[in-house]
């Protein structure tokens, strides 16, 4: 289940009011998030978190929900 937090961090950097977001949902099904904004997406989350990923973590996510996983997983390091 994708937290609140995760969700209000993504609809901020990408300027949307709301948007149904579910685990199995992808990067490329949210409106403005491509190519260009995925870093700043990614950026933002890890500031909100006071987390870092690396490059090939991110690049393993195939939905949020392993978005939020990853997230999960680093909070509790």
């Amino acid at each position: 289940m994708i937290s609140d937090k995760l969700k209000n961090a993504i609809l901020k950097e990408l300027k949307l009011d709301d948007f149904k977001i579910e685990d199995e949902t992808k990067a490329n099904q949210i409106p403005g998030w491509d190519s260009l904004n995925h870093i700043n997406v990614i950026t933002a989350i890890e500031k909100d978190y006071g987390l870092r990923f690396k490059a090939i973590e991110v690049l393993k996510c195939k939905n949020i929900g392993d978005l939020q996983k990853l997230v999960d997983s680093k909070q509790n390091k």
